[in-house]
């Protein structure tokens, strides 16, 4: 498997808006549903985001709700987390995952860090 992981854009200010993605290769990509989690300095690793394998069901933590928005091109092979009106809390490192739940899932994508200050 291989995760090819970037942010789209450098820092950005409270109020902004930034995205990830994670192209994939290596494996059927629309066979699996895809996750983001992420990861604050000093803090646990917490879930961010998942999204089915045919990209018509997403999920958020409540404190990304409405703010956030995981997508997916599987013509692509790719998973993206649209990031708007981002917070200094929502600074850390994230992370895209291969699963449906955290438990579950079996390949990581390397960490992209957002950092989120004025």
């Amino acid at each position: 498997l291989r995760f090819n992981c970037r942010r789209w854009g450098g820092l950005v200010q409270p109020g902004g808006s930034l995205r990830l993605s994670c192209e994939t290769s290596g494996f059927t990509f629309n066979n699996y549903a895809m996750m983001w989690v992420r990861q604050a300095p000093g803090k646990e690793v917490e879930w961010v985001s998942n999204i089915n394998a045919g990209g018509d069901s997403t999920r958020y933590v409540d404190t990304v709700q409405g703010r956030f928005t995981i997508s997916r091109d599987n013509a692509k092979n790719t998973v993206y987390l649209q990031m708007n009106s981002l917070k200094p809390e929502d600074t850390a490192v994230y992370r895209c995952g291969r699963g449906s739940s955290y438990i579950n899932v079996d390949y990581w994508g390397k960490g992209t860090l957002v950092t989120v200050s004025s």
